[in-house]
């Protein structure tokens, strides 16, 4: 059975930087893409980056390109998200998801199979 476990939010100032991390197991990874989502109440979970765990191209949403870097530590089993030059507006509970459809890799909450359980991240201005 997949498991997810996020790590890593908390309060930051704005300009500041976070490092999420998502434990993963349950599974060989190496045929899943992976992928971080945010809420923020009343709206609807977004798009926030993803990849194939095996490698290769990285997506993000238009809101943190440059800003936000997603990466897979093989030997961790681990998938991560840099934040940096974090603004108010990135404050939203972020969601690791897991996909076993490699190498495509999708973008929308609706493809994804499997999810943690959300770690807050607040940036105050």
């Amino acid at each position: 059975q997949v498991q997810l476990v996020e790590s890593g939010g908390g309060l930051v100032q704005a300009g500041g930087s976070l490092r999420l991390s998502c434990a993963a197991s349950g599974r060989t990874f190496s045929s899943y893409s992976m992928g971080w989502f945010r809420q923020t109440p009343g709206k609807e979970r977004e798009f926030v980056a993803a990849m194939a765990w095996s490698g290769g191209n990285t997506y993000y949403a238009d809101s943190v390109l440059g800003r936000f870097t997603i990466s897979v530590d093989n030997a961790k089993n681990t998938v991560y998200l840099q934040m940096n030059s974090l603004k108010p507006e990135d404050t939203a509970v972020y969601y690791c998801a897991a996909d076993q459809r490699a190498p495509v890799v999708f973008t929308t909450t609706a493809q994804f199979d499997y999810w943690g359980q959300g770690t807050q991240v607040t940036v105050s201005s």
